[in-house]
């Protein structure tokens, strides 16, 4: 039995005192109006109106249920409205993870975005590695997130693929600092500084590939992440580090003693995509979908064009396909 709906038939006849009325008010006809009184009485155990072929009263009991009849159709009428709200994703909890090394423009973007356009939406967001992204996204403790490719992406699905040319970061006393370009080869000589392989292991080893591919192999390989820290150990340790090109520090103070130069041919470059568990795509998740990448184009330099160079396909790149 539709309790709401026999409800709202008795609500509508109470207030019109009449069953032709009511009907016409609830957009139907009289006879199946009248059935359903009959069954919510029968349901209830009460009689709900005095019926006469000149009036129709309310009941003792109808009176007494009148109230609560009102309070239970605006109840289910704000249960209604609330859910349609989550369901357009103006409302609701969204858990959501960024990976390190996103700067703080990026992360306001995001957010403002999405406050702007879902006021009611509330984002909980953290910092995740991209592997931490994987295991919360694969046990549905994470509802979307931005991950680093290649990775392992079954049982996900994505949204599209964005990429970032990396160049050189060196250390001020490196000859290589006079060249508009830096090839890997010329790297050899320079230890590496590197995220930690736990964040993203099948990036951490196509980087590393890409590297002897191109003429250089590290012989000292530093983990470290934030620029502080990393530009830190390039000073201290003559080692260089990949990153896209600064466009103004965004955590610590400047640190002009560190300098960027693109890598000759760009052969390396980070690539991301924003990532949510398979089917379940809600509004929440194509809202942080949508405002992601618009962050991301409109605060650094990445963008979903093609690489200027074709792209040998391998299994930790699926992605691609």
């Amino acid at each position: 039995m539709d309790m709401v709906g026999h409800v709202r038939c008795f609500v509508a006849v109470a207030e019109e005192r009449h069953f032709g009325r009511a009907a016409a008010r609830l957009g139907m006809a009289q006879p199946p109006l009248s059935q359903r009184i009959q069954r919510l009485e029968k349901e209830l155990g009460v009689r709900l109106f005095e019926r006469t072929s000149r009036q129709v009263t309310l009941t003792r009991a109808g009176a007494l249920l009148l109230g609560e009849a009102r309070a239970l159709i605006a109840g289910c009428d704000t249960f209604t409205a609330s859910a349609a709200r989550i369901r357009d994703g103006h409302r609701g909890l969204l858990r959501a993870a960024l990976p390190s090394g996103i700067g703080g423009e990026t992360v306001a973007a995001i957010l403002a975005e999405l406050q702007e356009h879902h006021p009611g939406l509330e984002v909980e967001l953290h910092e995740l590695s991209t592997s931490d992204q994987l295991a919360r996204l694969a046990s549905h403790d994470l509802d979307a997130g931005l991950i680093h490719h290649p990775c392992d992406v079954a049982g996900l699905e994505l949204g599209p693929v964005l990429r970032c040319e990396l160049g050189v970061l060196l250390p001020p006393a490196s000859p290589l600092t006079a060249r508009d370009e830096v090839p890997l080869a010329a790297l050899t000589g320079h230890g590496l500084v590197l995220f930690p392989r736990a964040d993203a292991p099948a990036l951490y080893d196509d980087m590393l590939t890409t590297c002897a591919r191109g003429g250089y192999t590290p012989g000292l390989i530093r983990h470290g992440q934030g620029d502080s820290f990393v530009r830190g150990l390039i000073l201290s340790l003559n080692a260089v580090a990949f990153g896209p090109q600064p466009s103004r520090p965004t955590v610590g103070p400047p640190s002009p003693d560190v300098v960027w130069r693109p890598l000759a041919d760009a052969p390396l470059a980070w690539r991301y995509s924003v990532a949510w568990p398979r089917d379940r795509k809600d509004a929440a998740v194509t809202a942080f979908a949508d405002a992601t990448p618009k962050a991301l184009s409109r605060t650094t330099r990445m963008s979903d064009d093609l690489p200027p160079r074709p792209l040998h396909l391998r299994p930790a790149s699926e992605y691609w396909l």
